[in-house]
């Protein structure tokens, strides 16, 4: 079986300053699968650009392989934290570890937290009219049990 911290080792070697590891997984049947992102976005250059340096580093002759390099779909959960960070400004879905689903803006992102800022029209105590009332809801990352970007066609 193909080593996975060799492939981790040979994706840094061809990662931009803004890209990050999303994942890897190698199957007994040595199918790699590589999910990187970016920043700023990823091209399929840069995939192809991957894809090819860690074919090329690797023997078939030894070991037959299959691969893969792509970026996560949009509907995809968070796997680390610098998705957290990437998606900072924009509207998220997030599920608790006790199941609470809030939806809101990612407002900001640390090694340690994030900070999710969700609005609601509540009718207050003893009120008359619906208010809008906003909250912000810092959460560890080992609280959440998913998390991912809402997609908006507005």
């Amino acid at each position: 079986m193909i080593d996975k911290d060799l492939i981790k080792k040979l994706v840094e070697e061809k990662l931009g300053e803004r890209m990050f590891i999303v994942g890897i997984s190698v199957s007994e049947s040595n199918r790699i699968d590589i999910f990187i992102d970016g920043f700023d976005g990823l091209t399929i250059d840069q995939c192809v650009a991957i894809s090819r340096h860690v074919e090329h580093s690797l023997d078939r002759e030894t070991e037959d392989f299959s691969l893969q390099v792509s970026s996560p779909g949009l509907s995809e959960k968070f796997r680390v934290k610098e998705q957290y960070l990437k998606y900072q400004g924009k509207q998220v879905e997030v599920v608790t570890g006790e199941g609470l689903e809030l939806e809101g803006t990612l407002i900001s992102a640390s090694d340690e937290d994030f900070v999710l800022e969700t609005s609601v029209r509540e009718k207050p105590e003893g009120g008359k009219k619906k208010e809008l009332i906003v909250k912000k809801h810092q959460f560890k990352y080992d609280e959440i049990k998913s998390a991912k970007a809402v997609i908006s066609f507005k």
